[in-house]
């Protein structure tokens, strides 16, 4: 071991362990947090965030489409069915408050989870938000493995309350 002496006290660096293997990689391979079937919707303005959603959500059994706005986003409600959206709050057009409360109006998307995220944290935002009818909210800078985990578990959830 090594060390050193700093006045009347010794410091020894402790041998360093090897990092345990990650549960993420298998034989090598990365594997999928989303791992059973779905249509996810994002509605973001941000083509950036877009990009990044249909390359960090999508796996061989769910698939992501886009939406530009809030109105886009009503647009392919209306013409397909999806298990779950993730909406952004300030968007042209149509905004995500004005979506989610659209949306819950419908009787048809009672059960529709909406989760929001974006780069608003205050608390009026939030409590905007969870009035209008989200089902869970979080904020950019977006970290996609702790969003994957999450949005797995809100349509399980979601799905544990529809059987």
């Amino acid at each position: 071991m090594s060390g050193f002496e700093e006045g009347h006290h010794r410091f020894v660096a402790a041998p360093v362990a090897e990092a345990p293997p990650r549960p993420e990689l298998r034989d090598g391979r990365f594997s999928f947090v989303m791992d059973e079937p779905a249509r996810l919707l994002v509605i973001d303005d941000d083509p950036i965030i877009c990009e990044f959603a249909s390359v960090y959500l999508s796996t061989p059994v769910v698939s992501v489409e886009i939406a530009g706005d809030g109105a886009e986003g009503l647009e392919r409600l209306a013409a397909e069915r999806f298990d779950l959206c993730m909406v952004d709050l300030d968007m042209p057009r149509l905004d995500g408050f004005e979506f989610i409360r659209r949306v819950r109006a419908e009787p048809a998307y009672a059960r529709l989870p909406l989760v929001v995220v974006t780069g608003r944290e205050d608390v009026e935002s939030i409590d905007a938000a969870y009035r209008a009818g989200a089902t869970s909210f979080l904020t950019k800078p977006i970290n996609w493995r702790l969003l994957s985990y999450q949005l797995r578990y809100v349509l399980r959830a979601q799905r544990a309350l529809a059987a």
